[in-house]
C-alpha cells in the first residue's frame, strides 16, 4: 500500500516539499530508522493516545518513549494508549502501526516533543509500514500546528532498579 492519498494531497495542497523513503516493512519507528540507516533520534514515532475528551497524537524521537504522566500534565487530563479498534476507526486509511503524524487530517490534536522540534528535518512514517517521508521541521510545524512540550524520555533518563544485594548467610 502506498501513502494514503489524503496525506499526499494535503502535502501538495500546502506546498510542502518532502522526499519519500521506501524501506522493508517495519512495525516500529526504531526498526524503520535502522532499516533506513538513520539514527532513531531523527525519526519521529507517532503514539496514539486517548483521554476522556478524545484522541491525540504524541510525536517523539523513535529512540525515546512517552512519559504518559508528564504528557498528561501538559494536556490537563489522564491519558492512556489508544486501543486498536479505536485507532482503526479514527485512522481508517492507515495500516497497522503506521499512523502518520499529521493529526490535522483526522481532527486529532498533536503534541510534539521539543527534541524533534529542534531538528532541521524529520523523517515520519507515511501511513504504511514500508514508506517514510523526510520534511523540514518548520514545514511540519507550520502545517500541523502541534503543541510543543517536553514529554519524551530516553533509556538514560529512566532510573535503573538496583540489583538486590546478596546478604551473607
Amino acid at each position: 500500500m502506498l501513502m494514503p492519498q489524503r496525506l499526499e494531497c494535503h502535502l501538495a495542497r500546502n506546498h510542502v516539499t518532502y522526499s519519500r523513503i521506501l524501506h522493508a516493512p517495519a512495525y516500529s519507528a526504531q526498526v524503520a530508522a535502522s532499516l533506513m540507516h538513520i539514527p532513531g533520534r531523527e525519526v519521529a514515532k507517532t503514539v496514539a493516545l486517548a483521554s476522556r475528551s478524545g484522541a491525540l497524537l504524541a510525536i517523539l524521537p523513535a529512540s525515546y518513549r512517552v512519559n504518559i504522566e508528564k504528557l498528561s500534565a501538559s494536556v490537563g487530563e489522564k491519558l492512556q494508549l489508544m486501543t486498536e479498534p479505536t485507532w482503526r476507526e479514527i485512522f481508517p486509511d492507515c495500516e497497522s502501526a503506521a499512523i502518520p503524524s499529521f493529526g490535522e487530517l483526522y481532527d486529532v490534536p498533536v503534541y510534539m516533543d521539543q527534541a524533534l522540534a529542534d531538528d532541521p528535518q524529520i523523517v515520519f512514517g507515511a501511513g504504511t509500514p514500508s514508506e517514510s517521508l523526510r520534511i523540514a521541521s518548520l514545514d511540519f510545524i507550520r502545517l500541523v500546528k502541534p503543541k510543543i512540550c517536553s514529554f519524551a524520555e530516553s533509556d538514560l533518563d529512566v532510573p535503573k532498579l538496583r540489583e538486590p544485594r546478596e546478604t551473607p548467610a
